[in-house]
């Protein structure tokens, strides 16, 4: 029982602050393609609502993948293509030009229109006109990066997903109160879906997005818990004696696998939410625990120490026997997979210091990505483009992102507080 309590110390590191998240671009990716983002027109004769420009240049940056042009910079500041001089791009040494504008569109309503254009053919690329709301504005804008990077890029762009998180802030009397949150991407709009004196695990958001299983001691004990983002309605899954945790959706919702103890010693199961019946996955008198489903919904990775240290295993999500998965370094945990299946992104081990790492699946071959002392809990950009996860900043849990190719790193802090257990959301419709 020490063990296992100095293991789910090491993932009870606890982080609640009211303030949104802030991204610092800690390194780009070299030679990243320059990109003109033009502030849209408006068409009203009302004040202008917030520039949708500034936030679709904010994502395009942050991502490192792009060198945005300062606005001061612009020769000209077309707003649709008649206005396009491809020459004072090119002079400026642009690889892309993004135009648009803003117009009213019934009561508290806008239309967005935007252009993207290939600046050395002088081509339009993409062009859409989207109806949206004041409230709705972010997400437009975010939905138009998307656009953007997916045909600059080649692959979709994952700036209107949304991220949970847990938060801890120290009140009166020293009484710390932990949340868990949702917010977009970029750290904007959060929202508390939970908030407890009592600590808040291992979020875990359902396919489509819209519920959240996560784990909560607030009856001093350990139960899982399922809960809509939207409405806030939450069921409670589990409450079995001993431990309840590590909650992870099947691909197609239907199930969950999750680590129990019920019967003495922490193991693998699988529940059929509609019924509640479970299945046994694992009988080992090590730890089994932390499973992860493969996009195909056919295996579960989990991490067990029956090999004398913490280490990836997987097995079928029927059963089977568990195959050994990790071999490089002496611990390796809390593994998930990329959205393709090719790759798990987990914590490792080295010299004495936990990094985030990446496991290529074919070919065997494991890339330590991270730097930091105690890197933890990665999660996947659900384009597979970057690794969500928790880390220390000076004295204060933050949470950062680092691409896969390890060129691009972010970090996200809020002002107060403590941020950890991070989980990026899948794409929705």
């Amino acid at each position: 029982m020490k063990r296992l309590t100095a293991w789910l110390l090491l993932c009870l590191w606890q982080g609640i602050a009211s303030a949104t998240l802030t991204i610092e671009i800690t390194e780009g990716v070299e030679g990243a393609m320059p990109v003109a983002v033009v502030p849209f027109a408006w068409h009203g004769v009302d004040a202008p609502p917030p520039q949708v420009a500034d936030v679709v240049a904010a994502d395009l940056a942050r991502s490192g993948r792009f060198r945005v042009l300062p606005e001061k910079d612009m020769l000209s500041k077309p707003h649709d293509s008649e206005g396009v001089d491809f020459r004072d791009w090119r002079a400026l040494g642009q690889d892309a030009l993004v135009v648009g504008s803003v117009k009213p569109n019934g009561p508290g309503g806008y239309l967005v229109k935007f252009q993207l254009f290939d600046v050395l053919r002088g081509e339009q690329l993409a062009g859409f006109s989207v109806p949206t709301t004041a409230s709705g504005l972010r997400l437009t804008a975010h939905q138009i990066a998307d656009i953007v990077y997916e045909k600059l890029i080649g692959t979709p762009g994952a700036f209107a997903t949304r991220i949970a998180y847990v938060t801890e802030l120290e009140g009166k009397g020293g009484v710390k109160r932990t949340s868990l949150r949702v917010a977009d991407a970029d750290g904007h709009n959060p929202q508390t879906i939970v908030s407890s004196t009592e600590p808040l695990l291992s979020p875990a958001w359902s396919p489509d997005g819209r519920r959240i299983a996560y784990v909560s001691l607030e009856q001093r004990r350990h139960a899982i818990y399922v809960q809509e983002v939207l409405t806030g309605r939450r069921e409670q899954v589990t409450a079995f004696p001993g431990i309840n945790g590590a909650p992870a959706w099947s691909p197609d919702g239907r199930r969950m696998a999750m680590a129990l103890s019920k019967d003495g010693n922490p193991e693998i199961y699988v529940m059929e939410l509609a019924t509640k019946r479970l299945t046994r996955l694992t009988n080992h008198y090590a730890i089994d625990t932390e499973p992860a489903w493969s996009p195909d919904g056919r295996h579960i990775v989990f991490t067990s120490d029956r090999g004398g240290g913490p280490q990836i295993y997987r097995v079928g999500a029927n059963g089977g026997t568990p195959q050994r998965v990790t071999f490089q370094n002496g611990y390796n945990a809390r593994a998930s997979y990329s959205r393709d299946g090719r790759y798990l992104t987990l914590v490792t081990r080295e010299n004495g210091q936990y990094r985030i790492a990446l496991l290529d699946l074919d070919k065997g071959l494991m890339e330590t990505l991270t730097r930091g002392e105690l890197d933890e809990s990665p999660s996947f950009a659900p384009n597979d483009s970057m690794i969500l996860y928790a880390t220390r900043y000076g004295r204060r849990g933050v949470l950062s992102a680092v691409s896969v190719d390890g060129g691009v790193r972010q970090r996200l802090a809020l002002d107060v507080g403590d941020v950890r257990e991070p989980a990026w959301s899948p794409f929705t419709q």
